[in-house]
Order: C-alpha cells, then structure tokens, then sequence
C-alpha cells in the first residue's frame, strides 16, 4: 500500500521520480532474510491511496492544518500520474478513488514504514 499525498508546486517530473524510486526500492527479505528485493522482484503489486492528510502541520494548535497540500485538481492529477509511472514500471497498480472517504484496512507484515520525498 502506498499512501500518497501531493504537496504545492509538486511537478510530474517528481511524480516519475518517485515512482521508479518506489518500484526499486529494496525493501523486501531475499532468502537470507536481508532486505534485498524490490516489490518488481517479489512480483508484488501496488495499492495507490490518495492522502492528503500526509501534508497536515501539527506545529501548531490543536487542529492541523492542510495548506501545503496540492489543491484538490493538482493533486488528482499528480495522484493520476503517478500511479500510471508506477505501472509503466511494470507493476499491477490498483488505486482507490481520489477524494473518496474510503475504508481502508492495513496489516503491515514486518517492522517497516517508510517516508519517501523527492
């Protein structure tokens, strides 16, 4: 699963970036149990998910707050693009739907949870 969340002055340009990041990362256990294998070499699958909230500033007061956020039409189409990048890179993605107040379960299996910025 993939949460992402598009972020003021994001470009398609970052969007690809991330996308071939995402796809070669080594993130995975090869057979001696070393995090050594790409979600491309375990045949693995992407799940998209839109997530603005990724952007909320909780420096501040009691409520967080949203404005470095993309606007909701940069953002749908960023979110677009970058789930297409991710298939050009040979990947079976499915997303969910952009703006959608969605249920969406989560069993991580293992220790990991990264943060990736371009």
């Amino acid at each position: 699963m993939i949460l992402v969340c598009a972020m003021r002055g994001d470009t398609e340009a970052e969007a690809e970036k991330l996308a071939t990041r995402i796809a070669r990362q080594r993130i995975f256990s090869d057979e001696a149990g070393k995090m050594n294998l790409s979600v491309t070499d375990v045949g693995g699958s992407a799940l998209v998910i839109s997530q603005f909230t990724l952007a909320g500033d909780t420096s501040r007061g009691n409520r967080p707050g949203f404005s470095s956020a993309a606007p909701p039409e940069d953002g749908l189409r960023l979110y677009t693009h970058f789930a297409d990048c991710l298939a050009q890179q040979g990947l079976p993605v499915e997303t969910g739907r952009f703006g959608a107040d969605m249920q969406v379960t989560l069993t991580n299996d293992g220790p990991i949870t990264l943060w990736i910025e371009t």
